[in-house]
């Protein structure tokens, strides 16, 4: 089954984050390589990105067949989505562990939800 594991930052992590050496920094980018070699070796790895800062988003609502788009960052919160994973793995326990290997786990700013299926029971 496959889960999205969302990675959140707020203030506080961002401050965190600016606070840190340059070997520092280094040693965090290092920890998501290493998990996502180790997630492409298991063969459980989807697809893991970081996303541009919020406010580089922008909103499109459609009405009348039109499109419009609005400058971000959306919506407004303290929180924001900062990367994810896309996981294919046996179970959500098995999900939640590899969430406990993020980073930002430390910090509760990793939530792990299911994807639910187009085609099948859950639709």
């Amino acid at each position: 089954m496959k889960y999205l594991i969302m990675i959140w930052h707020n203030p506080k992590s961002r401050e965190i984050w600016e606070s840190f050496s340059d070997a520092e920094r280094a040693e965090g980018w290092q920890a998501y390589a290493a998990l996502n070699e180790s997630l492409a070796a298991s063969g459980e790895l989807v697809v893991s990105e970081a996303l541009a800062d919020p406010s580089q988003g922008r909103r499109v609502p459609a009405a009348e067949g039109q499109s419009l788009a609005t400058d971000g960052p959306f919506p407004e919160a303290k929180e924001q989505l900062a990367g994810f994973y896309l996981v294919d793995c046996e179970s959500y326990d098995r999900a939640m562990e590899i969430a406990g290997q993020v980073p930002e786990a430390d910090l509760g700013l990793v939530e792990v939800r299911p994807i639910l299926s187009m085609n099948g029971p859950d639709m």
